[in-house]
């Protein structure tokens, strides 16, 4: 089982922006040195929600302070940049990294960012699939041209080239952040991985892996390669640990829900289309129920569960809920020293 942490860089209701991108970075040095797998990196655009608007670019940094530790994108957000640029920066990360760098992507909102970034909402309704192939033929080809609806250009050689990494492997991991059927089929006919959210729990977890699982070999691809790749899939959760699971479970109730509505509802939807949030105080404790928030014994059993019930294996696990430095520091030591144990 692989355990790392989940990194949206929050700001917290009284706190600045530079704040949270400090404890954003804290979180990830300590994760190396408490023994975690792996560090997931949101982007957020002009919202308080998350403060880092490039994960990659955080990435880059981590990856330059760390030695062991595995540093993902969770996620890029595809349809707000180019492939091709995206493609450039992932196999610079890759080769320089020595293979430490996971490119995870998704499609994002229909926020205001389409409207910013000039890419327009046609790159979030409509061409996501076309970007993502783009984006995977970057990482595995040395030559690509494009002559599809959104991108078309001549030729050009793919440099650096991801394959020309010593010892390691011919591009860098690339998963998909998927929350409804036409995500889970367009990963599962590409043989990729997929990000599964905090907001659902082990059941619909368990039902978008079969049915990545069946789609895969509808779309005829190899059974032992699907099976390698269905292993790869990540968990996104909250983990917030306490010597009892009442004070931690109060510790996320007392900061999150702030958080929360400041920041989900800063988001602007591009063409003005009406959106519900959720409660705050009712997600936080829907997020707290469903994850290893308690006790570290509860919280070891919680990620044994959803392994058993879902076949997944790997965690990112969401642990500046208090919005607190000290906190975090404290609570991502304690997952490495008092969870990661009972999960051997």
């Amino acid at each position: 089982m692989r355990v790392g942490t989940f990194v949206l860089a929050a700001q917290f209701p009284g706190q600045g922006q530079g704040e949270a991108l400090h404890r954003a970075v804290r979180t990830a040095e300590v994760a190396e040195e408490a023994g975690l797998d792996s560090v997931w990196l949101a982007e957020h655009h002009f919202v308080p929600y998350g403060v880092c608007p490039s994960a990659i670019t955080l990435a880059a940094l981590l990856l330059g302070r760390t030695r062991r530790l595995r540093v993902g994108t969770a996620v890029s957000v595809l349809p707000a940049v180019h492939p091709v640029a995206l493609g450039e920066q992932a196999a610079l990360l890759h080769l320089t990294s020595g293979g430490r760098f996971t490119l995870g992507v998704g499609r994002g909102g229909p926020w205001v960012d389409l409207e910013v970034f000039g890419t327009g909402l046609g790159a979030y309704e409509r061409d996501f699939p076309e970007s993502l192939d783009l984006l995977l033929r970057w990482l595995t080809e040395p030559v690509v041209g494009a002559s599809g609806e959104r991108f078309s250009f001549r030729e050009v050689p793919v440099v650096p080239r991801p394959d020309e990494l010593i010892g390691g492997p011919a591009a860098p991991e690339v998963v998909v952040a998927c929350t409804s059927p036409r995500g889970v089929r367009l990963a599962a006919e590409r043989g990729l991985p997929m990000l599964l959210g905090m907001h659902c729990g082990d059941e619909e977890k368990a039902e978008m892996v079969a049915a990545w699982a069946r789609c895969a070999r509808e779309a005829g691809r190899d059974p032992e390669e699907t099976a390698r790749t269905g292993a790869q899939h990540v968990s996104a959760g909250v983990a917030q640990l306490a010597d009892r699971t009442a004070d931690a479970a109060e510790a996320l109730v007392k900061a999150m829900p702030g958080w929360l509505r400041q920041g989900l509802d800063a988001h602007v939807t591009v063409d003005g289309r009406s959106r519900a949030m959720r409660d705050p105080v009712a997600y936080t404790e829907l997020l707290a129920g469903l994850h290893p928030v308690g006790t570290p014994r509860l919280a070891a059993d919680r990620l044994a569960a959803t392994a058993e019930r879902t076949g997944i294996t790997r965690f990112a696990l969401l642990a500046e809920g208090s919005g607190d430095l000290a906190a975090t520091e404290e609570n991502v030591r304690r997952l490495g020293a008092e969870v990661l144990p009972l999960l051997v």
